[in-house]
Parts: structure tokens; sequence; C-alpha cells
């Protein structure tokens, strides 16, 4: 049976509960230990499928095809444990759920409400797969006090309770805010938000404050004293060069040592933080750099390709070097050259989207890279924007387009390279979708299998002509080209296998452009880099020689 660990916020959002539930679950990892985390989102969203890269950053796909929050990134880069639908839930699916079971009379007529209804619906999701780990690590999204997350504070309440005496402990993260004018740092609003805490009938066990400074001895001990801690239970959490330095940093200021303690547990395995020390090393020591520029939509907030960031950084890591990343706005090329923007950098990715605005600049930034002989990688939308590139440029289809933008502008103006993906393939069943169907949860999402050609760039770079990648897209390649592309030198390398989607597409007698309809970030760990991401790296490498 699992012990559960609720992490809550206060004082401000952003402070990084998902960082320090994922640092956490790999401290108790590197112990011997099995996790499994979780996020429980209070806004009323199903999912954030729908939401704005702008509003929510990215969103993370699981192999299982759950849309869910940036955070259960971070959990698996820090654990290595793969996220399932089960590990995200929000507002919007529980009530949904306790709706259709309304409808369904499965509540024998009773009066539907929030206590008990919709907290038993939290409870009985917290409690999914608790006899498969060690730890369970469940995270309160927003802050308390925040109108919205009461049900979810009251569930996680009542289900401390429902439980054995010492099987449960919470851990609140709050902000220790410095005032430059009296030169000190203020606890006032840590003790007012764990006094919001108790007065809904949550005592935390473990808080860990945020500071830019150092906290002094006294301080922590007037937090314990003011929040009922144990002094050695408030734990500093100080602002780090990378958040891969967060499981040591934790550890050397007694994180999973307090948590331990909460349990009572004090015949724990020693930590074996050696991998730990290798991420870190590589972070801090590379041999060189590179330059890697990001052509995308939403660039104004790094957060919506957050996993892209990672992954290349992973990259780096394998390579010894560090990825210096720059993110390039596609609109800037809309009515110009790429080149003098492009000029200078190791390699070019292009990233996915939704939405015609910004695509001609991908496609001439896929151009500016093929012709250039530049190390290019296109992720969804940028495997079709260089699929187009070709087929404009390589196969004289000066019309070549996507379905996609003839829906958005109301009118035909592109012959489909790419088309609006109606039929496919999922396990045993075959999936139908249509132009008109709802946008959330509708897309081919989650893992799927493809099979890469014998002696492709790709084969060599998986090591494998066998792979499983997570997908999350609504618009498709169109096969019936295939032939004419490979004619003018864009391989279809990699399909799914039937033969009808491509999966993979290479240039040929070029060192290194590939384009993917998945999603590789999403599966990249520090400790184990993604082949496409650490071979694309290690190609940047080369280039950075030859310039």
């Amino acid at each position: 049976m699992a012990r559960y660990i609720f992490i809550t916020g206060g004082v401000v959002s952003s402070l990084g509960k998902g960082l320090a539930s994922a640092a956490l679950g790999a401290l108790l990892q590197a112990r011997g230990y099995t996790v499994r985390l979780r996020k429980l989102d209070p806004y009323l969203n199903v999912d954030p499928g729908t939401m704005s890269p702008f509003e929510h950053g990215e969103v993370f796909v699981t192999d299982d095809g759950a849309e869910t929050d940036l955070d259960l990134g971070h959990y698996e880069r820090f654990t290595g444990v793969a996220a399932r639908q089960t590990d995200s839930i929000s507002s919007g699916r529980v009530y949904t759920t306790v709706l259709e079971k309304e409808r369904r009379g499965d509540y024998l007529g009773k009066t539907i409400q929030v206590i008990p209804h919709v907290t038993n619906e939290i409870k009985d999701f917290i409690k999914i797969g608790d006899d498969e780990v060690d730890f369970m690590l469940c995270e309160i999204g927003g802050t308390v006090g925040d109108i919205e997350g009461l049900p979810f504070f009251e569930s996680i309440r009542q289900f401390s309770q429902d439980k054995p005496r010492g099987q449960c402990i919470f851990m609140h993260l709050t902000l220790l805010p410095y005032l430059k004018a009296s030169g000190e740092l203020k606890t006032k609003p840590t003790q007012h938000s764990v006094k919001e805490l108790r007065s809904i009938g949550i005592a935390p066990d473990i808080l860990v404050c945020r500071s830019e400074h150092i906290i002094p001895e006294k301080e922590r001990a007037k937090l314990a004293l003011f929040c009922n801690v144990r002094p050695d239970s408030v734990i500093p959490a100080y602002d780090l060069e990378t958040i891969y330095d967060a499981p040591l940093a934790y550890h050397k200021v007694g994180m999973d040592r307090a948590v331990l303690a909460a349990f009572g547990i004090t015949d724990a395995p020693a930590p074996d933080l050696s991998t730990w020390q290798d991420v870190s090393d590589r972070m801090h020591n590379p041999d060189g750099e590179v330059k890697i520029a990001i052509v995308g939509k939403y660039t104004q907030l790094e957060d919506a390709y957050k996993s892209i960031g990672e992954a290349l950084t992973h990259g780096g890591m394998f390579n010894r070097v560090k990825v210096k990343t720059e993110w390039i706005d596609a609109e800037v090329f809309e009515n110009g050259d790429a080149a003098p923007r492009l000029e200078g950098y190791d390699a070019i990715l292009v990233p996915g989207g939704f939405g015609e605005r910004g695509t001609e600049g991908k496609i001439k930034a896929a151009e500016f890279a093929r012709t250039r002989k530049i190390p290019y990688l296109g992720i969804c939308l940028g495997m079709q924007m260089a699929v187009i590139e070709a087929a404009r440029n390589l196969a004289g289809m000066q019309d070549a387009g996507s379905e996609e933008f003839d829906h958005e502008a109301g009118e035909k103006r592109f012959t489909p390279v790419v088309y609006h993906l109606k039929e496919w393939v999922e396990g045993n069943r075959t999936v139908a979708r249509t132009v008109t169907d709802d946008k959330g949860g509708t897309m081919r999402l989650g893992a799927y299998n493809a099979t890469l050609t014998e002696g492709s760039k790709v084969a060599a770079v998986y090591g494998d002509t066998a792979i499983s990648e997570r997908h999350r897209h609504r618009y498709e390649v169109d096969i019936k080209y295939r032939e004419q592309l490979e004619k003018c030198g864009l391989i279809f390398s990699g399909m799914s296998p039937d033969g009808k989607l491509p999966e993979i597409v290479e240039a040929k007698d070029h060192p290194w452009y590939i384009g993917v309809q998945f999603h590789p970030e999403l599966k990249s760990k520090p400790f184990e880099p993604h082949p496409l991401f650490r071979d694309f790296v290690k190609a940047a490498v080369e280039q950075s020689r030859l310039v």
C-alpha cells in the first residue's frame, strides 16, 4: 500500500511545485523506493488540449493518449516513470464524470453536491494504482485559497483521514519575499498561507520555502514555531543554475530525510545519487558550445516548447556541449529572406503548432537548412513544412500546402500535400474523425508504432527499425505524393506498420535533415537522451567545426 505525499502551494503561483515534486520523486528512487507522481488541476477545462500555448504552456502527451499539464513532463524527466491518463485530472473531468453518472441515474435520485459526490470522485482518482508503488506524490495545482481549488483540498483532507495514521503527509511550498528597503526576508506571507491551509483542516508536515536569499537559521526557527512544524522540516529552496541540480540541492538541505522522518521511516537505504552527480557534471562542465535556432510560432513563451528545450539540453549533455538556443518567431520570415537571421547557427529546429500563422516562415527555414546543408529537425508541423517546401521547390508543385490552411481560410487555395486525417488504426480498432468533430481529445494521440527503412539515416540513429513514439496531430502528409517526392530526394524513411501514414522523412545527400510526425521530445530524459536529439546535437557539433 502506497504512502501519500500531497504537495500544495501558497502565497503565489509558479514557485516550482512541479519541480520540487519531481526532484523528491528522484530522491526517493535513489533510495530504492518506487514512485508515481500525479497532478490535480483545479481549472474547469477537461484537459489542457484546447488551451492556447500562451495561456498554459505546452501540452504533455502520455503513451496512452492523455493531454496533460507540462508538469507531467518534469515528472517523467526526473523519474523515468512513464505517465498515464490516471496521473492527471482536472475539475472539468471530475465534474463531467459526476454529471454523466447523475444522468445515468447512478446516484439513485440523490441530490448531487460537492461534498460528498465531487470529493468522492477526486478521492477515487487519487487512489488508482496505490498498490503498485511505495510512494504516491500528488501535486495540487494553484495556491491555497483559490476558490476553484477548495474541492481538491477538501478531498485530500478527507483522504488523509480515511487512511491509517502516518500514511499521508502534506508538503507546502511557499515564497519568502525579500524586502530590499529593510534588508530582510519576510516570513509573514508563509505564516498566513499556512494559516489558510490549517483553516481548511490541513496541517503541513513539511515547509519548502522559495527564496532568492539565504534563509537565516533564526528565520527557519521562527517558521517552525509559528507554522507548527519541526525545525528540520523547514526546507529552503534556492534559485538554481539549472533545474537538474534540484535533486542534489534538495538532498543537501534534507528534503528526503524530512519526508522519511515524517512517515516515521528510520531504516531507509542511503541514496545512490551517482546518476544525478553525472548529470550535474555534464551540465556544468561542457567541452564546447553549439548554437541552435528554434523557428516557431509561440516563441514569446518558452514553456510552449518546454520539452523541446529540455530535450536539446539532454542532447547537449550526451555530447558534452552546451546548447545555446535562440527562439525565433517564424513570422519574421514571412515577407523576407530567412538567410540574414539564420546565418551562423549550427542547426535549425522547426517545432509543431496549429494554424497557418507563421507557416511560410517555417517553410523558408526548412529551405534554408536544406539548401545550405545545415542540420535540420522538423517536428510534427515542422515535418509537414519540410514536405511542402520540397514539393514546391523540388517537385515543382508551386501551390503545395496543407488542408489545414484552407479550412482556416474557408476557401481552397492549395494542393493539399498535407490533409486532414480522417481514419487511422489504433490497436485493433479503426478511429474515424471529421473536420466538424469537437476539438478536445480528437487528434491522433499517444504512442504508435512505426517501421523504419533498413539503411536509412533514422534507422542508424535509433539502432533499430521498429520504434514507438508519441503523437499529437490531426493533419497528415499524403502518401500519394511519396513517389514524386522521393524522386526529388525527400525519402519517406519511416511509415506506420500498415504503410499508410508517413512518420519520418529525410533528405538524401544531406548531412542531417530529418522530419518526424511525432514528438520525440516527450520521451527524452537527462540520463537517457532521445536518440534523435542526441544525434541532432552531434550533427550540430560537427557543423560547428566546419565554420
